[in-house]
């Protein structure tokens, strides 16, 4: 057996905003992949517009960097738990992680999942503390953190005794101990060099790969990506594709690519060890086997965190219908969610064929992303208020529940306390630190937590931090609370008066502006009250030939909060949809049955 030695893979995983996609762009700059003039962009793994506007990775991607005599394969995973398809299915591509934590902050919520992921999976990572330029950096507590960190996730004795590097991304340099020289990224490539083992394999046997993502061209068709696990694999060359339920197929392999830095190139040849992305596989799923027909051998599929939110996609039915989409069909709306679940296999798409199709995800934050790009590739549809997926169990309905983590000044923790209480949360920790700011640790259910987040700032006057993670499926903890407000409903359509809003406003806090187009039956506001309250936003002033002494001009609006996608999803009831459009985001009341509302009110088993 002839084993690959000049080729290491590795993820690197981080907390949201600790410095990831910054690390990244220096070690490509360092690794003088670019010419001295060539412009290059800030957080250049950060390709999709969704992620360089919300500053979060939401894609896996890959990276290659030539150090030395070696090659690096790095892969920058998303830190948020909505994205666990992601981490799940590139884990298996590397042979180590870097686990990077932000020196002042140290380890928190969310490195907590993809850590988790890891060690489960054997792999042994390496520690970066990062940011060690900041004012309030304390890197032996950072690292003394993620210590413990490590014990409570259950790492074996060789994963504790894991190697760690003081960094600053931003500053472009790391250093093995406090007090070095700070030059450059070098101290860094040596250790991945030095302690990430070569991927297994050999060389000279028969090709083998695993399918880990899927991708769409529309000159080369489907195209897969994985690490090729033994032998080789060049264009032209027949391979044998064997899915689930036993099926296998022969396929011409028409491209193999790869990466160099950012940029996507062709290989004359996959070897041993090598992330490659393969053309002409047509009917290849994730978790599928790639294998040379004389080794007809299946491995296992990716195991997959199951959804726990659904919602429904349905045709958008508003007297607004078709002004701003280019895509407003059931038949056009279905077709982008079958090709989206045949390359992204984290969300559960369910057609029945009717009116409706019901998808499901890992979180609010997992299908918002979706219905977010779907908008702006010009498709307009309605939404449903998000359901949990319910499970029976031996007779009993079980629903998901987070682990939710809080910071917040004292003084709000008793509020705070006292609303996810009424949620149905238990409260498993609190602490408060010397300087005043509490950490709160709870278990809920998911149900609770829809619809709370916009609250919590608003209640900790925008200075709490809240995180959650999924915990398990737990059995259903009976009805909580959902919003205590009605809402303000158009009785008319027209266009909204400044003097129609004036008159509105001490009702409830207005989501429309005057000037904008509205319908009947649609929700143009919250109202004080915990009834729904039909309003005519559309009604002028009343012209008379008496001259009011400038009192025509004093009209004052109260700013409209206008809600965005998140926010919007938060706060619908179940008789309510979200009118999505490439323009606008509109909400309206829907006439349900008691039946329907019950139905609704809970996912179906």
């Amino acid at each position: 057996m002839t084993q690959r030695k000049n080729i290491r893979n590795i993820a690197i995983i981080a907390h949201i905003d600790h410095g990831k996609t910054t690390l990244i762009d220096q070690l490509l700059k360092q690794a003088n992949l670019f010419r001295e003039n060539e412009a290059t962009d800030e957080r250049m793994m950060d390709s999709n517009d969704l992620e360089k506007e919300r500053g979060i990775t939401i894609f896996a991607k890959h990276t290659s960097l030539p150090y030395n005599d070696t090659i690096i394969n790095i892969i920058d995973t998303p830190g948020h738990a909505d994205f666990s398809g992601e981490v799940e299915r590139v884990l298996g591509m590397v042979q180590s992680v870097l686990l990077l934590v932000d020196a002042q902050e140290g380890p928190m919520p969310q490195t907590r999942f993809v850590l988790s992921k890891s060690l489960k999976m054997g792999l042994k990572p390496i520690l970066v503390i990062n940011k060690i330029d900041k004012p309030n950096a304390n890197v032996d507590r950072a690292l003394n953190l993620t210590f413990d960190l490590f014990v409570e996730l259950g790492a074996n004795d060789e994963q504790l005794d894991f190697k760690h590097i003081y960094a600053s991304g931003i500053g472009g340099y790391a250093i093995n101990e406090m007090g070095e020289e700070k030059k450059d990224m070098t101290p860094l490539f040596d250790m991945i060099v030095n302690a990430v083992e070569p991927p297994p394999g050999d060389e000279t046997g028969l090709f083998l790969m695993q399918v880990s993502t899927l991708s769409y061209s529309d000159y080369l068709g489907r195209q897969v990506t994985g690490r090729v696990l033994s032998g080789s694999v060049k264009p032209g060359q027949q391979v044998l594709l064997s899915g689930e339920h036993g099926k296998a197929e022969l396929y011409k392999v028409t491209k193999v690519e790869g990466y160099r830095g950012i940029k996507k190139v062709e290989f004359q040849e996959g070897s041993t060890g090598d992330i490659i992305c393969v053309s002409g596989l047509t009917n290849a799923m994730i978790g599928d086997t790639v294998s040379d027909p004389n080794n007809p051998k299946r491995l296992p599929p990716i195991p997959l965190d199951e959804p726990t939110i659904s919602v429904k996609f349905m045709v958008n039915s508003s007297p607004l219908v078709g002004r701003d989409g280019k895509h407003v069909t059931m038949n056009k709306i279905r077709e982008r969610l079958l090709k989206e679940k045949r390359a992204n296999i984290s969300y559960r798409i369910n057609d029945s064929g009717d009116d409706a199709i019901e998808v499901c995800g890992r979180g609010e934050l997992h299908l918002s992303v979706l219905i977010e790009t779907m908008r702006r590739e010009g498709y307009e549809f309605s939404i449903s208020k998000p359901v949990v997926v319910l499970k029976k169990v031996e007779g009993e309905v079980y629903e998901p529940f987070e682990r939710v983590f809080i910071e917040v000044p004292e003084e709000f923790s008793g509020s705070v306390i006292e609303t996810l209480s009424k949620r149905k949360g238990e409260m498993q920790n609190l602490s408060t630190n010397e300087h005043g700011i509490s950490s709160i640790e709870f278990v809920m259910p998911m149900r609770g937590l829809m619809g709370y987040r916009s609250d919590f700032l608003t209640q900790t006057k925008g200075k709490g931090i809240l995180t959650s993670l999924f915990h398990a499926y737990e059995p259903h903890k009976g009805e909580i609370e959902g919003r205590h407000n009605g809402v303000l409903i158009s009785n008319s359509a027209g266009q909204a008066t400044a003097y129609s809003i004036f008159g509105l406003q001490d009702r409830g806090v207005m989501f429309i502006q005057p000037g904008q187009e509205i319908y009947e039956g649609m929700v143009i506001g919250e109202h004080n009250r915990d009834n729904d309250l039909v309003v005519n936003p559309v009604r002028g002033k009343q012209l008379t030939n008496i001259r009011a002494s400038g009192s025509d001009e004093n009209i004052i609006l109260t700013p409209a909060r206008i809600l965005n996608l998140e926010q919007a999803i938060d706060f619908i009831e179940v008789d309510e949809l979200i009118e999505v459009t490439p323009k606008t985001i509109r909400l309206r009341k829907q006439e349900l049955t008691e039946n329907e509302r019950k139905r609704r009110g809970r996912s179906a088993l």
